[in-house]
């Protein structure tokens, strides 16, 4: 009698189905060893000894590759996020004070007591810095070193440290100042934003518009930083420095702090209180610098020695309404002694006269044996030493 299979038949398709499922031999023949469940060492196991072996001889090599490979992957996701957001000035550091250059630009800001001795406000924020911590990051900008020649910033970005300060002067001068008091190292560094202007421009608009917002400047501080920035050759005239750095300012806003430039060069070094000066007794002592009375002011200034910004006020309040009645005063000038601009002449007689920048105009006479002359409150005797080198160079 023939004998029955008791299982059923494996079709021959399945059978070569079967044949490609991977086995405990060929994980040998790739890996050098029989996986733990499937060893000799233990051919009974139980499912529980096979499922134990199974977990101590870790996931299948696959499945581990895939898990690094994600791992890197996010790994690297995190890095180039955290580097975008520091090259974009999104993240703050802690960076030691003693690594920030504090004057690699011209501060806007005036009258500031880096000790903070004799300025209220400084007063009140280093209080508040020692109360609560720094709240608000000040902003820097990397340095190279200061014989690199890399990039084309003309040089802005060179420097003997790490970092250069572009705005919070005050906030860096008053953990200077908590730091060389207390000791504390929490006032040891400055929580900085880092910036990378692409000139050294930005970085001057970027410093001004942060202190318009906070505090607001004065009047003469925003002249003295166009006019400083200029001589820093950072914009080729004080024209285009008051185009860019107040660029949203009124034209008649700008018209009036132009005119307050001619305070800074005729009057800067005489002033001990420049920030306090209000902007009506500014534009009078703009029409009479224009008159001449330059060197009239500067001579009061200096005799009177005021040791407040209160006395300086009143000691140019007397002096502007003495030289105001005087013969020749602003108000009986000639309209183009007091209007004149950047290339707009007048005439004097047989003299022809065109005003080259604030308290300086130039007078050309030609009657046969022709002369030039300089003459206004810019008439120093630095300007002399400039002239005959330029002259001697040819």
């Amino acid at each position: 009698m023939a004998r029955r299979r008791l299982n059923p038949a494996i079709p021959a398709a399945a059978e070569e189905a079967a044949a490609d499922v991977p086995r405990a031999e060929h994980f040998a023949e790739h890996f050098g060893r029989v996986p733990p469940p499937f060893a000799p060492a233990d051919p009974g196991g139980t499912r529980e000894t096979v499922a134990a072996a199974a977990f101590a001889a870790g996931p299948a090599p696959i499945a581990r590759v895939a898990a690094e490979a994600a791992g890197r992957a996010a790994l690297d996701e995190v890095v180039e996020t955290l580097r975008r957001a520091e090259a974009e000035g999104r993240m703050l550091r802690a960076i030691p004070l003693d690594d920030i250059a504090a004057d690699h630009i011209a501060r806007d800001r005036m009258g500031a007591d880096p000790l903070g001795a004799a300025d209220e406000e400084m007063i009140a924020l280093r209080e508040s810095i020692r109360a609560h911590g720094q709240r608000m990051p000040i902003e820097v900008t990397p340095l190279r070193g200061p014989a690199s020649d890399e990039g084309g910033d003309g040089g802005f970005a060179r420097g003997t440290l790490p970092f250069g300060l572009i705005s919070g002067w005050r906030r860096l001068a008053a953990l200077r100042a908590l730091f060389e008091e207390t000791g504390e190292e929490r006032f040891a560094t400055a929580t900085a934003l880092i910036r990378r202007p692409a000139s050294a421009g930005e970085a001057y608009v970027a410093m001004v518009e942060e202190n318009e917002i906070r505090l607001g400047l004065s009047q003469y501080e925003r002249a003295r930083i166009a006019a400083v920035a200029t001589e820093r050759g950072v914009f080729p005239s004080e024209k285009a420095a008051l185009l860019t750095l107040f660029a949203n300012a009124s034209r008649a806003k700008r018209s009036r702090i132009r005119a307050f430039t001619e305070i800074y060069h005729a009057l800067d070094g005489a002033l001990g209180f420049p920030a306090h000066l209000p902007e009506r007794l500014g534009l009078r002592l703009v029409e009479l610098i224009r008159a001449g009375r330059g060197d009239a002011l500067v001579a009061a200034l200096v005799a009177g020695a005021p040791r407040s910004a209160e006395a300086e006020l009143d000691l140019l309040e007397r002096t502007a309404a003495r030289l105001e009645a005087e013969p020749g005063a602003p108000s009986e000038a000639a309209p183009e002694a007091r209007e004149a601009s950047p290339g707009r002449g007048g005439t004097e007689g047989d003299w022809s006269w065109e005003r080259l920048g604030p308290g300086l105009e130039l007078g050309f006479r030609d009657g046969g044996k022709p002369e030039l002359r300089l003459r206004g409150a810019g008439v120093t005797a630095a300007l002399r030493e400039k002239i005959l080198a330029a002259l001697r160079r040819g």
